[in-house]
């Protein structure tokens, strides 16, 4: 990348940790590098299943990696309104650039509250300049979105964590250098037998499957995770054994469902754009006012369905979500 339009694009940092901009500022920011960097490849990257690399390196040197990492890490240490915010201007122009990114920063955000030292100085700066991805992995074949019934086991024998299982639908899978992975350490304790780990993509056991013919969200490489008597450390154990589901719901129940909400917002925004331009409204009601233009290809609005649909099965599925919200109202 030119250095001058590095400079155009990176949030202002003064000495060691990034200024704090004004709110207006930061989503200015993010919708130009999104109109400028990330929507001309959009549909080429979908047509290919490219992964967006360079779009994640782009949104790193901008900063963004590290827009809800504290002050204290090198991070902005924003809230989720600007998370949001960001996410939204992202989606509007690559929903699967959009996805890869929250899934890494969901993976940050664990780093940064659960883990030691050791891999937060290794991991933190690298995720957040943009070098290396982080993805997280819960969902199994067997179990679906329901966390609470995962069956991926991992024993400890001596300095090491062994771990057998599978993962699948993992967003950035093969891609990612490092996995935040809900297991079981105790299958006799239920949901307090379940602990969160960091696996390093090179870690020896862990191999990948192929990646998944998707009708949308196509760039996001998700495949499988196959854990054959897979080795970590002890020590990228994330909080303590039998916390697993309290990482999970700090990080992807607590940012990542944000950012996923902020997703088919962008998307929802970028098709009601696209129907205004030919006079209507979103999504679907958009395929119908365009008509024949709507099922082709070779206009945006048929890749904006595709990237819809496909949010109804992310993080969890609709049936999943409108369970919790039916929870939240009876208990107001």
């Amino acid at each position: 990348m030119p250095e001058e339009e590095k400079d155009l694009h990176k949030i202002e940092r003064r000495g060691g940790p990034m200024e704090k901009l004004h709110i207006e500022e930061i989503k200015d920011t993010a919708r130009r590098i999104s109109a400028e960097r990330l929507k001309p490849r959009a549909a080429e990257a979908d047509r290919d299943r490219a992964f967006p690399r360079e779009n994640m390196e782009a949104l790193g040197d901008a900063g963004f990696q590290g827009l809800i990492i504290a002050e204290g890490e090198g991070g902005l240490g924003l809230g989720r309104n600007v998370f949001a915010s960001v996410v939204t201007e992202i989606a509007k122009a690559c929903a699967s650039t959009a996805l890869v990114h929250v899934s890494s920063a969901v993976v940050a955000k664990a780093v940064e509250l659960a883990s030691g030292d050791g891999l937060r100085k290794k991991w933190l700066p690298k995720i957040m300049e943009g070098r290396s991805l982080g993805a997280f992995a819960v969902h199994e074949p067997d179990s679906g979105s329901n966390a609470s019934a995962i069956t991926t086991r991992a024993k400890k024998e001596g300095g090491s964590y062994i771990i057998n299982g599978s993962k699948f639908f993992i967003t950035s899978a093969g891609e990612a250098d490092v996995y935040l992975v809900l297991v079981r350490t105790d299958p006799e304790k239920g949901a307090q037998g379940m602990s969160a780990l960091l696996v390093e993509k090179d870690a020896p056991g862990l191999s990948f499957g192929r990646p998944e013919d998707k009708m949308g969200l196509t760039s996001t490489s998700s495949r499988e995770l196959h854990f054959d008597d897979c080795r970590i450390p002890v020590g990228n154990l994330l909080g303590k054994e039998g916390e697993g589901m309290q990482v999970i719901g700090k990080t992807v129940v607590g940012w990542g469902f944000f950012g996923a909400a902020a997703i088919s917002v962008g998307i929802a925004r970028s098709a009601t754009e696209l129907a205004i331009e030919h006079a209507v409204e979103i999504t679907n009601s958009a395929i119908q006012v365009l008509g024949g233009h709507g099922y082709c290809r070779d206009y945006t609005v048929e890749r904006l369905f595709r990237d819809a649909r496909g949010l109804t099965l992310h993080f969890k599925t609709s049936e999943w979500l409108r369970q919790d919200i039916a929870k939240a109202v009876l208990t107001l």
